[in-house]
């Protein structure tokens, strides 16, 4: 009887719960990955003794810094002539992939090169926390979003699993966003491609996956090929049409009440899909835009009209200098 306490006391000791006290919970996580996914208990436990709380990563999402600026010091961050030419660059190396996601997916190149310079500059920052560190962290020490971060955790050790990685090797964001177009683990399940066809979905190495991911995610959230993406307009009257901008981001605004509201619909090709109006802050005020289909679908990717607005405007510059140098 007393050996048989001495090895419980010693099942104790060696159980996640213990051996690694900062993580609340995870026990009870693990339990429900060896239930209902069917993995290894005893892999999983070793596994996260040597995962690491951050403490900078709970304060870094504490202060997201980028969107509490106005939009004109916001385009700054990502429309610099280093990052231009940097996409310029990755267009003259990567013609083959982006052509062909346009052709097959229907989304431009210059679009998923702007994604891509907007969130990693082409793989020149892709994070430097482990995925497991950081998904761990915020999984079971930020209650705030503690479920959506523990439903990414579950989903990045399925795809590990699913793509026979490493566990602790894949680094991203202090959010858990991995690889060149920056994916949280669901996303990567749902919408990543291999591109290439060599057996593998790798974001972090491989740039033609990574082409094509971004294209599958964006024609996978309504992308309209050919169509335009956002046009500016004028507003006759001394106040902002907030009832419409406070409709959000999708689409519901017809053209009727455009022109009801005093929006020009002047710069809007014809059409009879619905709109989305927003606003963007400048030093001299508010400056008002229409959004379409294809500016909602890259709110997908980042919920923000400025984090649109700033793919638009890089995507746009790429393209220009793409075509002076051709």
């Amino acid at each position: 009887m007393k050996k048989h306490i001495v090895i419980s006391l010693l099942g104790m000791m060696l159980s996640p719960a213990f051996a690694n006290p900062e993580l609340p919970e995870l026990d009870k996580f693990i339990d429900e990955m060896v239930t209902e996914h069917a993995f290894d208990r005893a892999e999983l436990e070793s596994l996260f003794t040597q995962v690491e709380v951050k403490e900078n990563i709970l304060k870094a999402i504490s202060r997201p810094a980028e969107k509490s600026k106005p939009w004109y010091e916001y385009r700054q961050i990502f429309l610099d002539q280093a990052r231009i030419n940097a996409g310029i660059s990755y267009w003259k190396k990567h013609p083959q992939a982006l052509e062909r996601a346009e052709n097959e997916l229907g989304v431009p190149a210059e679009i998923i090169l702007a994604i891509l310079g907007v969130e990693t500059r082409f793989g020149g920052n892709m994070g430097s926390y482990r995925v497991i560190d950081a998904l761990s962290t915020l999984a079971f020490r930020y209650p705030p979003r503690s479920p959506f971060f523990r439903s990414e955790l579950k989903n990045f050790l399925i795809l590990t699993r699913e793509e026979e990685m490493s566990q602790l090797e894949p680094v991203g964001s202090y959010a858990g966003a991995m690889g060149l177009g920056q994916f949280m683990p669901s996303s990567y399940l749902a919408y990543a491609v291999d591109f290439d066809g060599d057996g593998h979905r790798d974001i972090w190495n491989n740039p033609v996956d990574a082409i094509g991911s971004i294209a599958n995610y964006l024609s996978r959230h309504g992308w309209q090929p050919g169509e335009s993406i956002v046009h500016p307009t004028d507003y006759q009257g001394t106040d902002l049409p907030q009832d419409l901008i406070d409709r959000g981001l999708k689409p519901s605004v017809s053209r009727q009440e455009l022109q009801k509201s005093g929006l020009s619909t002047a710069l809007l090709p014809e059409g009879e899909d619905s709109i989305t109006v927003f606003s963007l802050t400048q030093p001299d005020g508010e400056e008002l835009w229409l959004g379409r289909q294809n500016f909602y679908a890259i709110t997908r990717y980042n919920h923000s009209r400025m984090y649109a607005m700033a793919v638009v405007e890089l995507a746009n510059a790429i393209r220009d200098g793409y075509e002076s140098v051709k």
